[in-house]
Formats: structure tokens, C-alpha cells, sequence
């Protein structure tokens, strides 16, 4: 049996970019909120309802990490690199992603949430 089970591994991984996605998206909604655009209205709609969706999944996986004794530690970054423990029942995992696929991944979801949060009957 894996030390750190299959099916956890997407929970782990909302639990490094989730809050990421969160932070960026509240100061994105800081920047449209003091910026001139003409219309603020619709863009602030969309990262709210982003917002609103992130930290919902967010709030889920906590519940789920809590329920299944899953722990996410970051263990610390360089200038290419930022290190994780994924701790299952006192098993320790330590996971390094490239800062660079972080910031690209954060990216993609970020674009997925917004396409979901145009067209709500799409799946992702």
C-alpha cells in the first residue's frame, strides 16, 4: 500500500494552488476596483464568482484532508523550486514543483474557473 494514497493527490494539490489562486484573485479584484476602467461591473462579477467557486472547493477539500488525516506542509522555496510535505497518517512525502509549472498551472485553473464561471453547465 502507498504511503501516500492515489486519490488523495488531487486534494493535495487544491491545497497548494487553490489558496494561491484565491490570494491572486483578490488582488486582481483590488487592481479592477482602482483602476479607470470604464465598466468595472463585469469583470469584478467574474472574479467574484471565481472567488466564490475557489474557496468553496477550497472549503471541501479541507473538510476531506481533515476527514482522511491529510496535512500539506510547505517545507520551503529557491529561486526554481518550492518544497511540500504531503503527510498521510505520520507519513511524510516531500514533493518539489518547478516555481515555474506553479505559476503556469495557476494559470490554466485560473482560466478553466473563469470559462466555468462564464458557462456554468461546463464540467472541469
Amino acid at each position: 500500500m502507498p504511503l501516500i494514497p492515489g486519490d488523495a493527490l488531487p486534494y493535495f494539490e487544491n491545497m497548494i494552488y487553490l489558496p494561491i489562486i484565491i490570494s491572486i484573485l483578490e488582488r486582481d479584484r483590488e487592481v479592477i476596483e482602482t483602476s479607470s476602467f470604464k465598466l468595472k461591473g463585469p469583470y469584478i462579477n467574474i472574479v467574484e464568482n471565481t472567488l466564490k467557486t475557489v474557496r468553496a472547493e477550497l472549503k471541501d477539500t479541507n473538510t476531506y484532508a481533515r476527514n482522511r488525516n491529510l496535512k500539506l506542509v510547505k517545507k520551503g522555496k529557491d529561486g526554481s523550486f518550492t518544497e511540500y510535505a504531503f503527510i498521510h497518517n505520520g507519513y511524510e512525502d516531500i514533493r518539489r514543483y518547478m516555481n515555474i509549472r506553479l505559476r503556469n498551472r495557476t494559470e490554466e485553473l485560473i482560466n478553466e474557473y473563469f470559462a466555468k464561471s462564464e458557462n456554468p453547465n461546463l464540467k472541469g
